[in-house]
């Protein structure tokens, strides 16, 4: 059996870091080549406007943006290949990943897997999600909701800033959380619980996203957990916020990661690894801002990183 080739640089994930890797790699004269998951174009690609994207005056589609940065990067030289990484091993060189049909070297590695949100899984959401009422980021939807009442998933920190987030652009915000008091810092709760547009919506549960037959999100009906009882709230948008979860168990332990699960970068550093060689950018291990830029700019480092280092140590 013929030992297979050594890769430069590869590229696993393709969001808005893995494909600016790409871009940067290619133009910097190192072949890149980029495995891709079940979700070519990662969450982005859910999202029917962006509107804060530099560079896109009147906002772009989520599809179209990560499909131009795709271009953008085969037009370099990047190489693209659809398989899941099932394990590695970063204890020699070159490094080894692992799928399903074969096993893959590599001198230096770009990993830009991102995080999956956590849904609720209540029937109307999947058939909603993505550009039909039914979202995980304010910071991405909540202008197309002005002047319209929403509905907010969750008890947690992160809950509390969408809620609060929402205000700006929505008429009524109703926070729904399955306890009486919300899990957030006492900081974040207070501010909640106290803005006059947030309605919080205790000791409930929610059962089913309306609006499936109409394809947009009509209402969301919610179940009281202590008296049982039914009812419906009449939103327009759902914003689910009840945590993630990042791509990351394949490379782990090879990798430091954090109690959620996030790949835990050395000090100093957005995305170098404990691995020589090995990088991380974008939302599988940046649990505060998950925007397409900051991802792009975290895989704009890693490229950069990845070039400096092979050219130290590879020549």
């Amino acid at each position: 059996m013929s030992t297979p080739p050594v890769e430069n640089v590869v590229i696993i994930g393709t969001g808005c870091a893995g494909l600016t890797a790409a871009i940067y790699t290619a133009r910097a004269s190192l072949n890149p080549f980029v495995l891709e998951g079940p979700l070519p174009g990662g969450q982005r690609t859910t999202t029917s406007e962006v509107e804060n994207f530099p560079g896109f005056a009147h906002g772009v589609d989520g599809f179209q943006l990560t499909q131009q940065m795709r271009e953008q990067a085969t037009r370099f030289g990047t190489r693209f290949e659809q398989a899941l990484v099932q394990s590695v091993d970063f204890t020699s060189m070159p490094r080894k990943l692992v799928t399903a049909e074969r096993t893959i070297l590599a001198r230096s590695v770009i990993i830009a897997t991102g995080a999956s949100p956590r849904m609720t899984g209540i029937p109307g959401e999947k058939e909603l999600y993505g550009g039909k009422g039914v979202t995980t980021c304010a910071t991405c939807d909540g202008a197309f909701y002005r002047k319209m009442e929403v509905a907010v998933i969750g008890g947690g920190d992160s809950a509390a800033e969408e809620a609060l987030f929402l205000t700006r652009f929505a008429s009524k915000v109703y926070l729904v959380h399955r306890r009486d008091t919300l899990r957030a810092s006492k900081i974040m709760a207070d501010r909640a619980t106290s803005h006059e547009k947030i309605a919080c919506v205790w000791d409930s549960v929610p059962v089913e996203v309306m609006g499936v037959k109409e394809n947009a999100v009509s209402g969301l009906k919610v179940k009281n957990v202590k008296t049982g009882a039914e009812s419906v709230l009449p939103v327009k948008g759902i914003f689910v916020a009840i945590g993630h979860i990042p791509n990351t168990k394949p490379f782990t332990p090879a990798l430091a990661v954090d109690e959620g699960g996030y790949f835990v970068p050395e000090a100093g550093s957005q995305v170098r690894t404990r691995v020589p060689g090995v990088y991380v950018a974008g939302d599988c291990s940046d649990h505060v801002y998950r925007q397409a830029i900051t991802a792009a700019g975290m895989g704009c480092q890693a490229a950069i990183e990845a070039e400096r280092w092979l050219a130290e140590h590879h020549g």
